[in-house]
């Protein structure tokens, strides 16, 4: 349990579970649009964490040039659908208006 702890406490990790789930299968630069603020280097980081802890899932495709998706788990499913109600908690408290954002479809 430790070692999920420490990967989905790192900044930025929930809001990529949100944004993967929520599209189901999306694309490196679909999720990057998705989170104003965060560099592709954070990006590929918490990616690559997220799948060694088997949240996320990447698909490479054999085409030219090659496609990579990511998904779910299904253990990120459970994750993402515990964690929706803190992220539109804490949406809600910082006054801001993320209505639009995809992280709370």
């Amino acid at each position: 349990m430790e070692g999920v702890l420490d990967v989905i406490s790192r900044r930025w990790a929930l809001l990529v579970i949100a944004v993967v789930g929520n599209k189901g299968r999306a694309r490196f630069n679909e999720i990057l649009r998705s989170l104003p603020g965060i560099t592709p280097k954070t990006l590929s980081a918490r990616l690559r964490e997220l799948e060694a802890a088997g949240l996320v899932e990447r698909r490479v495709y054999p085409e030219t040039p090659p496609r990579v998706e990511y998904a779910l788990t299904r253990e990120g499913e459970e994750l993402r659908s515990l964690i929706k109600p803190l992220i539109k908690w804490a949406a809600a408290r910082s006054g801001r208006d993320y209505s639009g954002s995809p992280c709370l479809s």
